[in-house]
Order: structure tokens, then C-alpha cells, then sequence
């Protein structure tokens, strides 16, 4: 029925709610059972990428000194997945807007596989590197192409409900993923858990082939090559609402991947935590991330997304000063601290579902391409933030920094640079798809 739907009408269009007299998109006519297939499979395919981060956080330490080489030079392989996950979604997103999703989806899937067979052979920390940014390539076709595929089916309110499911899903995965490579690491070393990485993708890409259908008919395809893809850009980038979200966004990626990329270090060397214990203290943040997103859907029943993302931000920016005050103190030890991230990943997982959800209401002729700048602005700033931590040490003080700035700053920009004026008809729209 979905695919019917979509070849009917097309992403984008809008047709006849019957029993209504709103409009609303194919996706809106779709039933409980298929959003949930819609939801699962999306989340299946997407779930890579934070597999690929996460699952070798708890062997940083011992990939340091297998290969010989300095924690900065071990934290700039996950730099190096992020600045593949970035990039990617450049090349993707205008791909995926001429050619379909499922394409660039299975190409990047089949590529992620490669690149983490290599893995296991890697023989140094430089190959290790250059390997993780063709897995970032990779896991970024998952990203950009779910991020289109809501978009092309949903709007809204819409968009921000099935995209907080989908965080649901695609959440599993960090919670899960320390744990496993924990787990893969009392039975091998840490090429296991690449090898592990290979596996998964190869099942991954059976599901995507067998179970998402096409949701970009031919029609509604973009043509006009380079110089068209350049035109998309440019528009977008003209949108100050959109470039402000998209900023938005990106830091509060920031403000999640310096707490992915410092805290195996901080918890397990200045805490003294085993890799067993620091999968479990990693799996509660993102529980709490997780929860944060599922009672996102709760409150746009009675908010706008704006309205949770300033608040979100607001909430993010206390919590990160807390936790740079007890990092510099050390009052309450490790519980505080703990307390305090949780915080922000609580304050994260709602401002994540709406800036994005706000930024592509505004362009759905384009949603592959908007989707690709959104997702390389959040994973390159991301791919900045793991480094910039490291640079000043391991220690939970330039963490907390880099954590407390990514937020801060993401307010700042909401209050600065997002016009309130620009996001009235959004609000507006988004308030009639919510009854």
C-alpha cells in the first residue's frame, strides 16, 4: 500500500485526508502497521552508522597500544568516520534526488561492508584511519536517504513524530553497541569487532534490498546534473531559518560527539571504570537520550517544535555548566558527573528530532539534497568536536568544555540567527497536522 500511494501521488503532494479537510501527505494515509514497518526498516538500515561510532569506543585504549600510537592519533579515527559520514552526505543527498533512495542506500551499505573487512587487517594507525572515513562514506547513505524518506512521505509534525520513532530504533543501537564490543572483547581483540561490523552490514543490506520500496517516483526526480545540484545548494544556503537550524543542529551533534569520543577514556582511565562497566554507564546516557526523544512525541501535542527546541537548548546549556563546575571540582565524583551528562544527552535527544524537523518542512523539492547538508553539517561539526576535546587531553575537563560550548552555542544561534518570523507558517502548519 505504501508504494501505491507514493506512485500515485508523489513525495511532496499533497491529496485528499478523507474524513478531513486538511491535505496531508502519502505518508499520513499510510496505516499504524506500515509506519511501523517504515520505522523498523529505516531504523535497521540507519542503525550502521551508530554502530560503526560506537561499537570500538570501549577498544580505543587498547587499539593505543596494539598499534602503537598516542590517544589523540586513536581518537582521530573516529574524526575520520565522521568526516566520512559528512562528505558523503554531500555526494549522496543530490544522488539520491536523481536517481531514488535505494541506489545510494545499497552502493553505501555494500561499501561499509568492504571497508570494515579491511579493518581487520589494517596495519597501522594511518590505514586504520583512511579505512574509517571510507566506512563513514559509507554508513552516510543510510543517513541521507532515511532522512529523505520521511521527508518524502511525512511533513511537520508528522515528520517530527516518526523521526522520534525512528531515534527509538535507530537508539538501540549505542545503547547496544559498547556493550557488544565490550562483550566481543573478552572473545577477541579488536579487530573482531570489525570483523562483527562486516557481518552486520552484509545483514543489513539483505533487509534494505528486500523491504524498503522505491518512495521517489520517476517523476518527481531531479534533472539538470551539476549545475542543478549547485542551484540546490545555493537556494538552501540562502534560507537563513534553514542554515540557522541546520547550525542548530550540528552543535548539539557537537555537544554529543565529544562526550562519544572522550568518555571511554574518561570513565575507563580517570574513573578507573573496566570496558564491561563503561558500556553499562554509556547505555544509561543513551537511555536517557532515547526516553528524551519518545517523550518529544508526547509534547508536540501540545508545543510547537520550536518552542521544545529552545527550551531544549536552554535546559542543555544549564546542564553542560553544570558539569564543566563538578569536572573542575570534582565535587561529587563520578555520580555528579554522570548525573550532569545525562543531563545534556536528556536536553539533546529533544532538540535533535526538532531542529531537523523544523529545517526540512521548509524544502520539499529538494529533501535529498536538504537532508545531505543537514547531515554534513551535523556530522562535520561532530567530526570537529571529537578532536578538539583530545587536543587539550583525556581528562573530564576539556570534555565537559567542548559538551557545555556545543549547547551554548547551539542557543545562541537559535536566538541570533533563526527568525521567528520565517518559522510562523511552519508553526502554523505543523499546529493544523497535530489535530
Amino acid at each position: 500500500m505504501m508504494k501505491q500511494l507514493v506512485d500515485k501521488t508523489g513525495p511532496g503532494t499533497r491529496v485528499a485526508n478523507p474524513g478531513t479537510t486538511e491535505n496531508a501527505l502519502p505518508g499520513d494515509l499510510m496505516t499504524n502497521r506500515q509506519r511501523v514497518q517504515l520505522v523498523l526498516v529505516l531504523g535497521a538500515s540507519i542503525a550502521i552508522g551508530p554502530l560503526t561510532i560506537d561499537m570500538y569506543l570501549p577498544a580505543l585504549p587498547t587499539i593505543t597500544a596494539g598499534l602503537q600510537t598516542t590517544e589523540t592519533a586513536v581518537q582521530l579515527t573516529l574524526t575520520g568516520t565522521l568526516i566520512g559520514l559528512a562528505l558523503g552526505q554531500l555526494l549522496v543527498g543530490p544522488l539520491s534526488d536523481v536517481v531514488g533512495r535505494r541506489k545510494p542506500l545499497l552502493a553505501g551499505l555494500a561499501a561499509h561492508i568492504v571497508a570494515s573487512v579491511l579493518c581487520v587487517f589494517a596495519p597501522n594507525i594511518a590505514v586504520l584511519g583512511a579505512l574509517r572515513v571510507l566506512q563513514g562514506l559509507g554508513v552516510a547513505a543510510a543517513t541521507v536517504v532515511a532522512t529523505a524518506v520521511v521527508r518524502d512521505l511525512f511533513s511537520g509534525a508528522s515528520f517530527a513524530r516518526i523521526f522520534s520513532r525512528l531515534m527509538l530504533v535507530m537508539g538501540l543501537a549505542p545503547i547496544l553497541a559498547p556493550t557488544l564490543g565490550s562483550g566481543l572483547l573478552r572473545w577477541t581483540e579488536w579487530r573482531g569487532i570489525f570483523a562483527a561490523l562486516a557481518v552486520l552490514g552484509a545483514l543489513l543490506i539483505v533487509v534494505a534490498a528486500f523491504r524498503l520500496t522505491e518512495t521517489l517516483p520517476v517523476a518527481r526526480r531531479r534533472h539538470g546534473g551539476v549545475g542543478a545540484t549547485l542551484r540546490d545548494y545555493r537556494g538552501l544556503l540562502n534560507d537563513r531559518a534553514f542554515v540557522g537550524l541546520v547550525l542548530v543542529a550540528g552543535l548539539a551533534m557537537a555537544a554529543l560527539f565529544a562526550y562519544v569520543s572522550g568518555s571511554s577514556f574518561v570513565l575507563q582511565e580517570q574513573y578507573g571504570l573496566d570496558e564491561q562497566q563503561f558500556g553499562l554507564a554509556f547505555g544509561a546516557g543513551a537511555v536517557g537520550l532515547i526516553a528524551a526523544t519518545q517523550f518529544n512525541v508526547r509534547l508536540l501535542r501540545r508545543y510547537t517544535p520550536q518552542q521544545i527546541l529552545v527550551s531544549a537548548l536552554i535546559a542543555g546549556t544549564a546542564a553542560g555548566l553544570l558539569l564543566v563546575m563538578f569536572a573542575v571540582t570534582e565535587f561529587g565524583g563520578l555520580g555528579t558527573l554522570l548525573a550532569s551528562l545525562w543531563l545534556v544527552l536528556a536536553a539533546t535527544g529533544l532538540a535533535l528530532p526538532n531542529a531537523p524537523a523544523l529545517a526540512m518542512s521548509r524544502h520539499s523539492e529538494a529533501a535529498g539534497t536538504a537532508a545531505a547538508l543537514l547531515g554534513a553539517v551535523q556530522f562535520g561539526i561532530g567530526a570537529l568536536s571529537a578532536p578538539l576535546a583530545g587536543l587539550f587531553g583525556t581528562g573530564s575537563v576539556p570534555m565537559a568544555v567542548v559538551i557545555a560550548g556545543g549547547m551554548a552555542a547551539a542557543l545562541i544561534v537559535m536566538i541570533l540567527v533563526v527568525p521567528r518570523a520565517d518559522l510562523g507558517t511552519v508553526d502554523e502548519d505543523l499546529a493544523v497536522a497535530l489535530h
